[in-house]
């Protein structure tokens, strides 16, 4: 059986929600982000051989029956929307909480990318996929269609949180790929700084740049008690003492560094939301694309 991150109760609420992108404009078309692509449109394009998932009334009968070959009419159409999906797989997106201690903040990024690949799936737009850490960096050029589809979940399921966020000198194949008016979403703790710096130099150019912070519901509730040792999954650094005293100091410095990042956001143009790991993994694809509270 094919891995779906997926829950049944997510895939049911997905249908209320739209991909909708605020940049994305063009010569014609009268979609959500009208532009100009090939698919199921109204004027003709080209032919191209047939693939399996493509719908049988794209197939041209009458070019069959001269050529006995399957062949789909692809044409002009409204929502040619190109959706990155980058997924932060640095070793710090292995945390977990300890009451759900398999389901990290990779775990919960892989759901989230399945589903934005899904609602991109329905609205016949194309998506890719972009993982990266200092252990690689893997591409998935955007495509649509149910093969796409399937690659999509298979490139998730192969993912593993190890390394750090790789170094701004290795990221051409981000600039290489993603073009004016793509719509990119990032999935990532928000921790790295490249991470951060990457966003904005997509924005600036021209992209638009949606983040989702993931985040674990220990870091928003700080529930230790007793003496712990806490460790940084990427440098190894070091903290021990006690959960309860060091309690208030954490959650006032974790809540002002999520306020400075915000603000840094904001004023970059990048539309963001947060996730913890004990919400539905919808919840922040709702606040960005639902009219969620």
């Amino acid at each position: 059986m094919m891995f779906d991150p997926i829950p049944p109760d997510v895939r049911h609420r997905l249908k209320g929600l739209r991909l909708s992108a605020r940049r994305a404009s063009g010569a014609s078309g009268i979609g959500l982000h009208a532009s100009r692509s090939r698919g199921a449109g109204l004027e003709f394009a080209q032919y191209r051989a047939y693939e399996p998932g493509d719908e049988l009334r794209q197939i041209d009968w009458k070019l069959y029956g001269r050529s006995d070959k399957f062949f789909v009419r692809e044409s002009e159409r409204e929502s040619p929307l190109a959706v990155w999906i980058i997924v932060d797989a640095s070793a710090s997106m292995g945390q977990s909480d300890a009451v759900r201690a398999a389901y990290s903040r990779l775990d919960a990024a892989r759901a989230m990318a399945a589903c934005i690949g899904e609602l991109a799936l329905r609205q016949g737009d194309r998506f890719g996929l972009i993982s990266l850490s200092d252990t690689g960096i893997r591409v998935a050029d955007p495509a649509t269609g149910l093969r796409q589809r399937d690659r999509l979940r298979l490139e998730l399921y192969g993912l593993k949180a190890a390394g750090e966020f790789p170094a701004a000198n290795t990221l051409a194949p981000v600039w290489e790929r993603i073009r004016a008016q793509d719509l990119v979403i990032v999935l990532s703790d928000g921790f790295d700084e490249a991470c951060i710096a990457l966003m904005e130099r997509l924005s600036s150019a021209g992209r638009e740049v949606l983040f989702i912070q993931t985040l674990t519901a220990e870091e928003r509730d700080f529930p230790f008690d007793g003496g712990y040792r806490f460790e940084d999954p990427e440098s190894r650094a070091e903290l021990l003492g006690d959960g309860k005293a060091l309690r208030t100091d954490f959650l006032r410095k974790f809540a002002a560094a999520r306020q400075a990042l915000e603000a840094r956001l904001t004023a970059s143009g990048i539309r963001h939301t947060h996730y913890w790991l004990d919400e539905a993994v919808d919840a922040p694809l709702a606040r960005l694309f639902g009219g969620g509270a």
